[in-house]
């Protein structure tokens, strides 16, 4: 009987067998969701080029505009906190003849696994800008296109980092199932709990 776990996975190897993997524990930082923050929606130029803005109205081009920028991901309790800063110049005409109005908005969330992906819902908006014209743009933005667009899904990500494994480990690595059954914050880490199948060729 073999009992060295690793001499069977190596027999498995050789074989092109599939390795299921159990209860496996990912830990996920505040910086590596706030970056994937920026990267999915905060992609819009601004007038020096730079792609770090999302707008709600208009665009670079435009004299009225309102826009958002800056995010920060931490994480506080059981939540994932969320703060942004917004930019508006609000008015009318030509040039935009009215007020200008920078602010800093706060939302957090609960999170959640949805199948392969890590998922945000319970939006809890803790500050907006006062001004009731913006506040009209910036409630759905934060409460629904925010926490769409800052979820990961895992398996693409797993995927991704398995592309290398031949260049390290001489074996090709495949995913195969992945699914994640639940999450908590604990203390400055996002604590996720999954199952996985890898294929071994």
């Amino acid at each position: 009987m073999i009992r060295s776990p690793r001499l069977i996975a190596l027999l498995l190897c050789g074989l092109g067998l599939s390795i299921p993997a159990r209860a496996i524990e990912v830990r996920v930082s505040a910086p590596a969701l706030e970056r994937t923050l920026k990267r999915q929606l905060f992609n819009e130029p601004g007038p020096d080029g730079k792609l770090e803005r999302h707008y709600l109205r208009g665009n670079v081009k435009t004299a009225c505009a309102v826009y958002e920028d800056d995010p920060h991901v931490v994480f506080k309790d059981d939540r994932v906190v969320v703060k942004v800063k917004t930019h508006a110049r609000l008015g009318f005409g030509k040039n935009c003849f009215g007020i200008s109005v920078s602010t800093e908005s706060e939302v957090s969330f609960v999170p959640e696994a949805e199948g392969e992906s890590v998922g945000f819902r319970d939006a809890k908006i803790d500050r907006l800008s006062d001004n009731k014209e913006l506040d009209l743009l910036l409630e759905p933005f934060l409460s629904k296109k925010l926490p769409q667009e800052m979820k990961v899904n895992a398996a693409e990500l797993m995927r991704t980092l398995l592309v290398k494994a031949p260049d390290s480990t001489g074996y090709t690595l495949t995913l195969t199932m992945l699914k994640l059954h639940s999450m908590q914050v604990d203390g400055q880490t996002l604590v996720v709990d999954l199952d996985a199948d890898i294929r071994v060729e």
